[in-house]
């Protein structure tokens, strides 16, 4: 999907028009307010919606009820359309503990969760039906909606102290992805290897069972989500998929169950995840731009994400790149950002942070990755390394599906220095293809206390440690 962009031309073509047309009247243009972060590429400044003059519409003005989950659900989607009616709304979910399930935001809607309040979210797979357009891993198919889910809005938010929670009951047993599940991923794949429609990949019959998304915004504009807790969830946490304008500050996330990455920015351009806590079982962040023939039918690459001000007390990766990114990722920047686990976790769960930079693929991905920089960096102890690039990382898929078609990553342009950790596996492993080198790498003021093995590096151009 192209993001179009509206010009001078066909801007002022409209405005010609409009007083030609009896009773037509012109809107309002929604406020935004423009957040404009610094790179070392050209970033533009990112609009986000401002709901601070919007009319409030309290869940409860609509029969929301504490002790009736069909009233609060049927209470949050009336609040929607009516704030989506007024043009411009905030809906409310005041102080307490509110179950629900699906949310479906709309065009300048905001959902604020007030102090002490909860969104809990159902655990049974019927809450999420009817299917909606959405995605898995990297191929888009009709699924269980996501627990949030926008579709085609803009200017949408997500705001305020209170907390989002999923219960777990019927998502953990799902984790275990056994055979039925991963025969209903084998199908997916070669339908979208084949090209087969979207709307004819359905994936809610049988015992598929693909967890949705916590929240996803799916070809949306202007996304603000700040402020709020995240805990658990079925899938990855937030999902931006074809996105342009996202901002995502201050918002805290424990999720440690399988495949809980943080933030997912796929196919999606100009995102800022600013000042966050990551607390998770997978990847803190993995920027993405879709798998494989998929990704090259849509064609559009993730471009301008920025991660700054973060910390990470559990992941894999602080920072991971694809290994869905076949529609190409560039200009990527991780700014003053820091592991500090110590491996046991504040309860006694963790996992261990593998890479604090990862960039994966494989010879079915095609895609690029260039401008890449990540800065000002530090970590307790990672079992793997400051920068790891791995260009065959094909998990269970090496013998699950074939290789329809062979395409190489380019993969150019990654500076990480002022870097400091306790304890690695190594300072640097790259692992490139001989048919396509990994070129222009280039270290600088990377200091590890305790390192296990040596620098690797495997078909690489332009290598510099300094």
């Amino acid at each position: 999907m192209a993001i179009i962009k509206t010009t001078r031309r066909t801007a002022l073509g409209v405005g010609l028009l409009t007083p030609l047309i009896p009773g037509l009247a012109i809107a309002k243009p929604f406020p935004r307010k423009l957040v404009a972060p610094t790179a070392p590429f050209d970033m533009p400044s990112i609009g986000v919606p401002d709901f601070s003059g919007a009319r409030r519409f309290p869940i409860t003005d609509f029969g929301a009820d504490q002790g009736d989950q069909g009233k609060t659900s049927a209470a949050i989607t009336a609040a929607i359309s009516a704030a989506n009616a007024a043009g411009a709304g905030v809906v409310v979910i005041p102080e307490g503990i509110w179950p629900t399930g699906k949310v479906h935001l709309k065009s300048n809607v905001a959902l604020h969760l007030a102090k002490g309040a909860t969104l809990l979210f159902s655990e049974k797979p019927a809450d999420y039906l009817p299917p909606v357009q959405t995605t898995w891993e990297g191929l888009e198919c009709w699924n269980y909606s996501p627990l949030v889910y926008a579709f085609d809005c803009e200017n949408v938010a997500i705001t305020g102290p209170g907390r989002l929670k999923a219960k777990l009951d019927v998502w953990r047993e799902w984790y275990k992805r056994p055979k039925p599940h991963m025969d209903a991923l084998v199908a997916l794949y070669h339908q979208a290897a084949k090209g087969e429609p979207v709307e004819q990949r359905r994936m809610t019959v049988g015992e598929a069972n693909l967890r949705p998304q916590f929240i996803q915004f799916n070809r949306c504009r202007h996304v603000l989500i700040e402020d709020v807790s995240i805990e658990d969830s079925p899938f990855w946490v937030i999902h931006p998929f074809l996105c342009a304008d996202v901002v995502i500050r201050r918002v805290k996330i424990r999720a440690h169950g399988h495949n809980n990455d943080g933030v997912d920015p796929e196919m999606s351009r100009n995102v800022l995840i600013e000042d966050c806590v990551f607390d998770q079982g997978d990847d803190a962040v993995s920027v993405k731009s879709g798998r494989d023939q998929d990704a090259w039918r849509l064609g559009v690459p993730t471009r301008n994400v920025i991660m700054r001000d973060c910390q990470i007390r559990n992941g894999h990766q602080l920072m991971a790149v694809g290994s869905e990114l076949s529609a190409g990722i560039e200009n990527v920047f991780v700014d003053n950002c820091h592991f500090t686990g110590d491996g046991k976790g504040e309860d006694g769960w963790a996992v261990p942070i593998a890479n604090l930079l990862f960039v994966k693929t494989n010879e079915r991905r095609g895609g690029f990755v260039r401008n890449i920089h990540m800065r000002n960096v530090s970590a307790t102890k990672i079992a793997g390394s400051v920068l790891a690039i791995d260009t065959d990382v094909l998990y269970q898929w090496r013998t699950l599906v074939p290789t329809y078609e062979r395409r190489l990553t380019a993969i150019e342009g990654l500076r990480v220095s002022d870097v400091r950790v306790a304890q690695a596996g190594s300072v640097c492993s790259i692992k490139g293809e001989k048919d396509l080198p990994v070129r222009d790498v280039r270290l600088s003021k990377v200091a590890v206390d305790k390192v296990a093995g040596p620098v690797k590096t495997e078909n690489v151009e332009g290598f510099v440690s300094a």
